[in-house]
């Protein structure tokens, strides 16, 4: 049984989500599929799970190192890197690393999933957690894995919001960028009958697999495949989205409109506000009417109608 050492970096920060995002690509740079964050914001209220757990005191973000040659030494590098952040970025931070067994790492970073609202309606539940809905919410069960969030992320209830406010019944969505596929599962449950996902990550397609079964959608009318971007994708669809880096963004508006039927919808997110204006810009450029922005901390989601005119 393998050992692992647990490397947690408490944080403090005006920007906590943006740290939060920061530090968990460091880990990433190291090889980790996925991080554990700890958000004292996201802890549920009374009655939610009658295993609660404390609530973390501070903003931490986690990582966990199989305990082989080379650990420790990238543990000293991952330090590293947190301290050049910090030249950029305003945070203070501490620490701290710990060896457990392969059993206590299975379950520890379980512990602060919970039921959250993301909208007004729509309620993301892990699988481990009790949860009633109400007469009006729907229920987005979620069983991450390792690899991915729960979609309690800004960027994530964001573009959940906008599905939710355009996504038609019986209209075709795509994913690119899919994740656990929380925003697939959001597009079918308000009626898309046609559904893709894209991830350049096998573990992302088959965890998302995993999500659409626990939520018994219909197999039928949903579809995940391993790619990059949308280059494979020949099909036009009313709604795309597109919550990745901004980066990523700005190059697959380029192509994306390609995939869109005339007056289709662009939901994308993964930015900062910083950087709005220059992917409002070229969605103009692109062909797009801007319809939305929304903000959330230091997060835009920006949603455009295509209507086919490039500049």
């Amino acid at each position: 049984m393998t050992d692992w050492l647990e490397i947690k970096v408490f944080f403090d920060s005006h920007a906590p989500h943006l740290v939060s995002d920061l530090i968990a690509d460091v880990f990433y740079g190291f090889g980790l599929k996925g991080v554990v964050i700890d958000d004292p914001a996201l802890v549920p209220e009374e009655g939610w799970a009658g295993d609660a757990v404390h609530r973390p005191e501070r903003h931490a973000v986690t990582g966990y190192f199989p305990v082989i040659a080379g650990a420790i030494e990238n543990s000293r590098l991952l330090e590293n890197k947190i301290r050049q952040l910090r030249k950029d970025t305003a945070f203070t931070y501490d620490l701290c690393a710990r060896r457990i067994n392969e059993d206590a790492w299975a379950e520890s970073w379980k512990a602060f999933f919970w039921p959250v609202h993301i909208t007004d309606r729509m309620v993301v539940k892990p699988t481990w957690r009790d949860y009633t809905p109400g007469p009006d919410e729907i229920i987005l069960e979620i069983d991450p894995g390792m690899a991915f969030g729960t979609g309690t992320h800004p960027t994530t209830a964001m573009c959940v919001h906008q599905i939710e406010q355009y996504v038609q019944p019986g209209s075709a969505f795509l994913d690119v960028g899919t994740g656990s596929g929380i925003l697939m599962l959001a597009a079918a449950k308000m009626g898309a009958n046609r559904l893709l996902g894209i991830d350049n990550d096998d573990v992302a397609v088959k965890v998302a697999g995993e999500n659409m079964r626990l939520n018994r959608v219909d197999p039928g009318i949903y579809q995940f495949r391993s790619g990059h971007l949308a280059e494979s994708v020949q099909e036009r669809f009313a709604f795309i989205t597109a919550n990745i880096l901004f980066d990523v963004v700005m190059a697959l508006l380029d192509t994306i409109h390609g995939n869109l039927t005339t007056n289709g919808i662009f939901v994308c997110s993964g930015i900062v506000n910083r950087n709005a204006k220059a992917v409002t810009d070229k969605m103009i450029r692109r062909g797009y009417e801007i319809m939305e922005v929304l903000t959330r901390e230091e997060w835009v989601c920006i949603t455009g109608r295509y209507n086919g005119s490039i500049t």
